[in-house]
């Protein structure tokens, strides 16, 4: 184990570099619950420090949902952090409402100058599906068809084609028959972090959600990674994976940015029951490196830890590999 409390279930994590050491932010839950499946609507954000992403020194919460009546007063879910060219630092996460009975997502956004304390900028709100692209999203909760209002884990990075903003969501697509075909990869843009707009997807398919974004580069190409799970393939994804679904993280790969993207063939870091989960790649000094929650590694319980973090590679056609520790494959 990495990022692990002896009294609180950890899931979902993202991470920045402050220029001298790591921070994490995590989902976090009480095991007095007993039952780790209610820690989605009992939750904050923990958070953390490290030097080398194995040794870390908990700090305690760092967000937690809004006192209520709020548009965020149910929970503060998966997000992202990013420092603006003055050095004030940005969080964009996930929100749910007690009036929407937690199944609407929306985007929430905070600031801090030490990376700890949070203040939410206005009441937090940041984002929805509205506007005219949110004709191309599923922007309403279709009951009985999928489980939620998909609108969630922003990933916020700056344009590297402009002076603005990028963000990556989890989303679905309007108008696509078989539920597991229509997950997406949402999509918004700002010049100044403060307003955004909403464009349509930049990916769809494939799956029925396509989990905890994250956008990066490396050797000259662009990644997209996601998480799913094996009951999320659709027909036509599981019939064209060798070994048949399973669940973890994957990626699409493409040219640019905004894309166009692909799925990669294979799966990148599965298995059933799952190992890993809600993933993130970080470059290091030694090269990229995995970081995820462990889920049912060992086949039994829930584990809710961040495991070790484990090396990728990638190869001479730009497709991407877990190479486990010797640690991690004993």
């Amino acid at each position: 184990m990495v990022i692990a409390l002896e009294n609180h279930w950890i899931w979902d994590s993202w991470y920045a570099h402050d220029g001298q050491r790591w921070h994490a932010w995590f989902l976090q839950a009480p095991k007095s619950l007993g039952d780790p499946e209610l820690r989605h609507f009992n939750v904050s954000q923990g958070h953390a420090v490290s030097d080398d992403l194995v040794t870390w020194e908990h700090l305690g919460v760092g967000l937690a949902p809004a006192e209520g009546p709020a548009w965020d007063d149910y929970t503060t879910w998966t997000g992202s952090v990013v420092q603006d060219d003055d050095g004030l630092w940005h969080l964009f996460y996930t929100g749910t409402s007690r009036a929407d009975e937690g199944m609407v997502q929306r985007i929430g956004h905070a600031t801090s100058t030490d990376m700890h304390n949070w203040d939410r900028v206005g009441d937090g709100f940041c984002l929805d599906i509205e506007g005219p692209a949110a004709e191309a999203y599923e922007k309403d909760f279709m009951t009985g068809f999928w489980h939620d209002r998909a609108m969630r884990d922003p990933w916020v990075m700056r344009d590297p084609e402009g002076d603005g903003w990028l963000m990556y969501f989890t989303a679905r697509a309007s108008g696509i028959a078989e539920a597991n075909a229509g997950g997406a990869i949402g999509f918004a843009t700002s010049p100044d972090l403060q307003t955004w707009t909403l464009q349509p997807p930049v990916f769809v398919g494939g799956y029925g959600q396509l989990e905890v974004p994250q956008v990066f580069e490396a050797g000259g190409r662009w990644y997209c990674l996601f998480c799913t799970a094996a009951q999320h393939f659709s027909k036509a994804q599981a019939e064209g994976t060798e070994g048949g679904p399973v669940t973890g993280s994957h990626y699409l790969v493409g040219d640019s940015p905004r894309g166009p993207w692909s799925i990669a063939p294979g799966f990148l870091d599965g298995a059933l029951p799952c190992r890993r989960y809600a993933s993130r790649i970080l470059s290091t000094d030694d090269g990229l490196v995995i970081m995820g929650f462990a889920d049912h590694p060992d086949g039994t319980g829930f584990q809710g830890l961040v495991m070790d973090p484990e090396p990728v590679i990638v190869d001479a056609e730009g497709h991407l590999h877990v190479a486990p520790t010797r640690q991690a494959a004993e």
